[in-house]
């Protein structure tokens, strides 16, 4: 039997959404109902139209404990869900979680500290990329080097701070409910699309270190393709629907992209020091592979090259090919208004 909640800690909703999740949903929802926060918990699902066994999953756990809910999701779009858990919940604080994350135990009191010390509206931690197989592991490591993304905190670490934007994050209600919500059009980059519009109205985004979130990597070279041709499309459009949004960081693979195609192009057709700056390029995923691999297998640290050029490789052509017609309605609306105020 649960404890009685301690009514002077603020109410916390989880929101999850959920599609094709088997594999991980059960050990994500056992590892919330498990946190080390004393306050009122619930835990809203929001269900896609799944293929494998996810809806099944999902009842059993709705019917283990009268803290989980569900509520459908017929697009299977991940915004829509995010807004529709947010709608059919009821606390003060949202947390997100996704269907493939593991919260560390004290993630949700550690963040309600946080937004309290802080102020901030929105606080968030480090994606912690940890694989179950070679291939999974490699793509962690690279997920977790600055020569694979950066230096963005959220995946590498660093001080806590203001930030641009945060792994899923933990919210104050109101600020949800001022910016309307996730804008339902952008089928990825809506967290950082989001964090853009609160930061805009004056609010403060908090990154910290000590939020970390267990995060399950992509199990194929097709599957980790398509994740960052998406993130390179969508954070296209958000660049167009905010200008100035944009950086250095998040041109770095559109430009190794074209550099490189160049340089064959070049190499193939005119002389071989065309083929310089492929080379160097391969050359410098390889270096750099090396002190990301550190403590793994062989064959994991053998598949970390792979990992890294399929990342930037992915999500530079995904960024140099996302069509101006991708998000027509994100462009003609500068304001999602899908939350209706409590």
């Amino acid at each position: 039997m649960n404890a009685k909640p301690d009514v002077r800690l603020p109410a916390v909703s989880v929101i999850m959404p959920v599609l094709n999740e088997e594999r991980h949903l059960r050990g994500a929802v056992e590892a919330i109902l498990a946190q080390e926060y004393a306050g009122e918990m619930e835990v809203v699902i929001a269900l896609g139209p799944s293929t494998d066994r996810t809806d099944e999953i999902a009842a059993q756990l709705v019917a283990e404990d009268a803290r989980v809910h569900t509520v459908p999701n017929p697009t299977g779009r991940t915004p829509a869900a995010l807004n529709a858990a947010i709608k059919a919940s009821r606390h003060p604080i949202v947390v997100r979680v996704d269907g493939h994350g593991m919260l560390s135990p004290n993630y949700i009191a550690t963040a309600v500290r946080l937004l309290e010390e802080t102020g901030a509206q929105n606080v968030g931690g480090i994606m912690h990329a940890e694989g179950e197989n070679d291939w999974e592991h490699a793509v962690a490591a690279a997920m977790t080097s600055k020569i694979g993304v950066g230096n963005a905190a959220f995946h590498t670490g660093g001080q806590a701070g203001p930030a641009e934007t945060v792994y899923l994050g933990v919210f104050r209600r109101e600020a949800l409910e001022q910016q309307g919500g996730y804008n339902e059009e952008f089928i990825r980059a809506q967290d950082w699309e989001l964090n853009f519009r609160i930061r805009e109205a004056g609010g403060l985004i908090w990154f910290s270190p000590e939020l970390r979130v267990s995060y399950r990597p992509r199990p194929s070279v097709r599957a980790l393709a398509k994740q960052y041709k998406d993130y390179g499309r969508w954070r296209h459009v958000v660049a167009r629907y905010h200008s100035g949004s944009i950086n250095l960081r998040y041109l770095a693979p559109p430009t190794a992209v074209c550099a490189i195609a160049a340089g064959l192009v070049v190499g193939a057709a005119l002389t071989p020091w065309g083929l310089v700056v492929p080379a160097g390029y391969l050359a410098a995923i390889a270096a750099g592979s090396v002190p990301a691999g550190k403590g793994l297998p062989l064959k994991a640290r053998l598949q970390i090259p792979v990992a890294l050029a399929t990342m930037h490789m992915s999500w530079g052509w995904g960024f140099l090919t996302s069509p101006k017609s991708l998000a027509r309605k994100v462009i003609a609306s500068r304001r999602p208004a899908v939350l209706d105020p409590v």
